[in-house]
């Protein structure tokens, strides 16, 4: 059985007239006659009953119309899927966000595939370090990650810097700098600090440590949490000061303060891709998320 039969039919079971149905298919009438009958053969049964002015459906007919209409609806839909599909319009796409991009970036990008790309169905994860995105882009756990660029990672991987964002150091309100518009990082010198994991769990915790090696010393009391919304907690909680990147200011947490540094340090946010990746719908998600996170 072929579609273009099952179009035919339709077509004539809606105009009952060989001639008009002919026409609007862009047909001639006798082979417009001949699908019909062959289509009767393969069914073994009459579909229409023939008058020299008009044609009628039998009770086959009218039953094998519903058939008919069906299949052609579900052919349209999934000619329109993959076509979405193709154009990058539809598909599933995963992302995963370094913790500070979680905050600002994250719900930018959720709001903007829902307008711009309604039929991709999107995966999102926050919270997240960038050893660990970078394994979750790489085992195809995400399709695409925004984290911090380093050492760690892997060559299979396309990175493309998207913004440089300045420290910001985070203390608790009832500190004596807190009241402070900008300090000296120096100043926090024998303060105990809330930083992310070290080794090689977070790229975070040796940009702390560069930091404060530039400003001339060395934090001798280190407390090591895996969440940057907990560091925060932590800072609020009085157990100690805190660099991040400045967007933590949209966590919009109570009991800390954010005060800018003298010539702050920096440090990049990148969005990470798998190099043989060729989804049109990831690509797609990726201008999103490149735009969302330069806004």
């Amino acid at each position: 059985m072929e579609l273009r039969h099952l179009r035919s039919f339709t077509m004539l079971a809606d105009e009952r007239h060989f001639g008009r149905a002919a026409t609007r298919l862009h047909i001639a009438q006798p082979a417009l006659s001949q699908q019909i009958k062959q289509l009767e053969r393969e069914l073994g049964i009459p579909l229409f009953t023939r008058s020299t002015r008009r044609v009628e459906l039998t009770e086959a007919g009218i039953r094998f119309a519903d058939h008919a209409r069906t299949v052609l609806g579900d052919v349209a839909r999934a000619e329109s899927d993959m076509e979405l599909l193709v154009s990058g319009r539809a598909g599933r796409v995963s992302v995963g966000f370094v913790g500070t991009a979680t905050y600002d970036v994250l719900p930018r990008v959720a709001r903007e595939v829902a307008r711009e790309l309604p039929d991709v169905e999107l995966g999102l994860r926050g919270e997240l370090l960038s050893p660990a995105l970078v394994t979750g882009v790489g085992d195809h756990t995400f399709d695409l990650a925004l984290l911090r660029p380093g050492p760690l990672n892997h060559a299979d991987l396309t990175l493309r810097r998207l913004r440089t964002e300045p420290l910001v150091a985070v203390l608790p309100v009832h500190h004596p700098l807190a009241g402070a518009r900008r300090i000296r990082l120096s100043q926090l010198a024998d303060e105990r600090f809330v930083m992310h994991p070290s080794s090689d769990r977070s790229s975070m915790h040796e940009e702390v440590l560069r930091a404060c090696a530039a400003a001339g010393f060395e934090p001798s009391m280190i407390t090591e949490v895996g969440e940057t919304a907990t560091l925060v907690v932590f800072v609020a909680a009085g157990l100690g000061v805190a660099l991040v990147p400045a967007p933590v200011r949209s966590l919009g947490l109570d009991g800390v303060a954010y005060v800018a540094l003298v010539d702050p340090p920096t440090v990049d946010l990148a969005l990470a891709t798998r190099t043989d990746d060729d989804s049109p719908a990831v690509r797609r998600v990726a201008d999103i998320v490149a735009r969302c996170a330069s806004a």
